[in-house]
């Protein structure tokens, strides 16, 4: 508390009291500790501290999980340098590559209730999924689908059934069989087995839902500091980094160390991490790559892992220990692709020779894959073994299809807020 200031002519004062306006004042803010530690003390302790201060044991976690996915084709060309088949030409090429959408994205949510022990190895999880939705552009399916059709029926009209293909691209060459499916009856079938075979079809699709979705879990909580042979080894491998100690702050009621870090030498990573002052646990870091985490080209093949930012925050759970309660990341790559392609039916029943008809053209592309991952954790609920093995999981939740954003399919429940582009997405249908 203190006084405003107040001005006065000296000409004309004459007051022997003058009444001054309280104010308050804005002190900045003053952090005591008991020790002070050097930044070397302060990462030692906290390598140190990693068994104790974060929770290795099994918990069940309700959480909130989108995974969002971006593709750009930054080039697509097929230039046909041979056919045997009238039909398989240059229009035609290009007819498949237009029905290639040059950009997309797809994105799923799911809230349910994790079931899990945070381990570097392949520890086994299970997930109860309460609701979810995938938000994408049926329209992008149905043009893949109609030229896929064009391409069957061009198939089933001049390759034996009996056949197999040779596909090779320069020396590179496999063998592959052909697909009996496509020689079936296109004629919907309504029978007693048919309607079976669509049930056990949804019934897959379900389990391949349920294990996508635990994966991609597992993957993130993983993906972490706090194990040996993880990427980010800024912590482990301390030595590759150089690390600055910007302040004393405080954050979700702790007082934190703010330390940012940056490679010495050949390290991935820059970043900043916030160490609890007074247990060294890591409660919160934001971690970005300085460099192509992996990249290969060889005969026109080319990869580049060129992004893998993301942040992961801490708090602590009932058997006072550190669970992850946020986690945000983001991958980005770069796939090229230029070499000759080679497509050749193969029957080893006709007489005479083997090859019956053969596709030959060169093949260019590049695309860019972002995939982005968010999940929060409402409750981090420390269990037993014996409640972890008891839990059977169900695949029993299809995701609801959106084909724009609604707001109003998750009113009542927590979740992350979607980004701009999640709230501005439509598909065509809805133009």
């Amino acid at each position: 508390m203190g006084y405003s200031e107040k001005t006065l002519n000296i000409s004309k004062f004459n007051d022997s009291i003058i009444f001054l306006s309280p104010k308050d004042i804005e002190l900045n803010e003053v952090v005591l500790l008991n020790k002070n530690y050097t930044l070397e003390e302060i990462i030692e302790h906290v390598k140190d501290s990693l068994e104790k201060n974060y929770d290795f044991d099994f918990l069940k976690q309700k959480l909130f999980i989108r995974n969002s996915y971006y593709t750009k084709i930054d080039k697509k060309d097929a230039k046909l340098t041979e056919s045997s088949i009238a039909e398989f030409n240059q229009p035609f090429v290009d007819s498949l590559l237009n029905a290639i959408p040059n950009t997309s994205s797809n994105h799923s949510e799911v809230l349910g209730e994790f079931y899990s022990k945070l381990s570097e190895d392949n520890a086994p999880s299970k997930l109860d999924i309460i609701k979810a939705s995938r938000l994408y552009d049926k329209n992008n399916e149905m043009s893949i689908t109609a030229m896929t059709e064009k391409l069957q029926a061009i198939v089933r009209k001049h390759v034996k059934r009996d056949s197999y293909f040779k596909i090779k691209s320069g020396i590179i060459g496999t063998k592959t069989e052909i697909d009996s499916s496509l020689f079936g009856d296109n004629q919907i079938n309504q029978t007693k087995e048919a309607i079976e075979n669509r049930k056990k079809q949804e019934e897959a699709r379900r389990k391949r839902f349920l294990h996508f979705k635990k994966q991609s879990l597992t993957q993130l909580q993983k993906h972490n500091f706090i194990f040996k042979d993880s990427d980010l080894n800024f912590i482990h491998k301390d030595h590759k980094y150089q690390f600055e100690l910007e302040n004393l702050t405080t954050l979700n009621d702790y007082i934190v160390y703010k330390v940012s870090f940056h490679p010495k030498g050949s390290a991935d990573y820059q970043g900043t991490l916030y160490i609890n002052a007074d247990d060294f646990a890591v409660i919160r870091v934001d971690y970005q790559n300085v460099k192509p985490l992996k990249t290969f080209k060889l005969f026109g093949v080319s990869f580049n892992h060129y992004l893998n930012k993301g942040t992961l925050l801490y708090e602590k759970n009932t058997r006072n220990k550190y669970a992850l309660k946020y986690a945000e990341e983001k991958e980005g790559q770069l796939v090229g692709f230029k070499r000759p392609v080679k497509i050749i039916e193969k029957n080893k029943n006709v007489k005479g020779r083997r090859k019956q008809n053969e596709v030959a053209s060169d093949v260019d592309f590049i695309v860019r894959n972002t995939d982005k991952v968010e999940m929060i954790v409402f409750e981090n609920t420390p269990i037993n073994k014996s409640v972890f093995t008891d839990f059977k999981e169900k695949p029993n939740v299809k995701p609801h299809y959106l084909s724009k954003y609604d707001p109003e399919f998750w009113q009542g429940y927590n979740i992350i807020e979607p980004n701009k582009a999640i709230k501005t997405f439509k598909s065509l249908e809805n133009e």
